[in-house]
């Protein structure tokens, strides 16, 4: 199986796939073993994107052993074949990663190859639990700060959030970029509107963060709902940075990124670039705002939680 490319967090999910096979006294491995694979290791896209789909996994776990009935082969071998319907979901979740222009197959690529098999025992009870294959994907797609517009690249712009970046950078008025960078769009739109709350005349890193956190979905936020941390206490300090901050609003309304904010959106593109990721993400903004602003440091320090911290909740979540 070496041409899907899978992650580490993959290959234990389909190793405790195998584990519940065995237990079952299965002699394969089947789309309800790879679900259960995905329930036991707990941690990743997949089982983010479940619990935000409001799924219980215990139930979902009891679901899929009250269809299935314990065997009575003994595995002789350390591999167990896939069924044809397990293969199809490896093959499916290779489709859904070169749809989301991906480079290795995740557990979120399993979930969707799950749910676009449609006939085994786990999409029946994925979808049972509420968990179609539409709601799934834009679920991927909200965590992973993906667009879920199509890739076309408009004439005279480049590819998705990089239009964002040289947009901000560049530029640094308010046009509209293009719908495939619709989440930079939205977060700096937020960040702009507390400036003008703030009577600031520019963007500064603190209402971008602020902007950031208040925003749903991401990579970063989801990072961050793995950590103990007061999310209140941070964005009040950010709060009273940028209100002690902020110079006094422009008379004729404009508002404009600070320099700060355009060195950080400057640092996201380096940090996307060097993760080798084809679209930045929530979580590159969020590192790079805390590595270039002091303050923004400063407010999530006062929280014991650092830019290490974050990268490492990051890497158990994408595996």
């Amino acid at each position: 199986m070496n041409r899907y490319n899978f992650t580490e967090r993959v290959r234990k999910v389909l190793a405790m796939a195998r584990e519940r096979a065995v237990h079952l006294s299965h002699e394969y491995i089947g789309t309800e073993h790879i679900l259960l694979g995905i329930l036991a290791e707990g941690e990743g896209v997949a089982s983010t994107v479940l619990q935000n789909l409001g799924v219980d996994s215990d139930a979902l776990r009891s679901a899929i052993l009250n269809m299935v009935k314990p065997g009575r082969g003994i595995p002789t071998g350390p591999d167990l074949p896939y069924t044809a319907a397990a293969k199809k979901v490896l093959d499916l979740g290779m489709s859904a990663r070169r749809d989301l222009n991906h480079t290795s197959l995740g557990t979120e690529h399993l979930l969707l190859g799950l749910l676009g098999e449609a006939k085994g025992i786990a999409a029946w009870v994925l979808v049972g639990a509420g968990v179609t294959l539409e709601r799934a994907r834009g679920e991927v797609l909200r965590i992973l700060n993906e667009s879920p517009f199509p890739r076309a690249i408009e004439p005279g712009t480049s590819p998705r959030e990089r239009a964002v970046i040289e947009f901000v950078v560049r530029n640094a008025t308010w046009r509209r970029p293009s719908q495939s960078a619709q989440r930079f769009e939205e977060i700096i739109d937020a960040a702009r509107a507390l400036a003008v709350e703030h009577q600031s005349r520019i963007i500064l890193p603190a209402h971008l963060t602020i902007a950031l956190l208040q925003h749903p979905g991401g990579m970063a936020n989801a990072a961050l709902q793995r950590l103990n941390f007061d999310r209140a206490a941070v964005l009040s300090a950010l709060h009273d940075v940028a209100l002690g901050a902020s110079p006094p609003a422009d008379p004729n309304g404009v508002v404009k990124l600070a320099p700060e904010s355009e060195t950080a959106f400057k640092a996201m593109e380096q940090l996307r670039s060097q993760s080798n990721a084809a679209t930045a993400g929530t979580h590159h903004l969020l590192l790079a705002l805390i590595m270039t602003a002091p303050h923004v440091d400063w407010a999530f320090a006062k929280q014991n939680i650092s830019a290490d911290m974050i990268r490492e909740s990051i890497r158990w979540i994408s595996g």
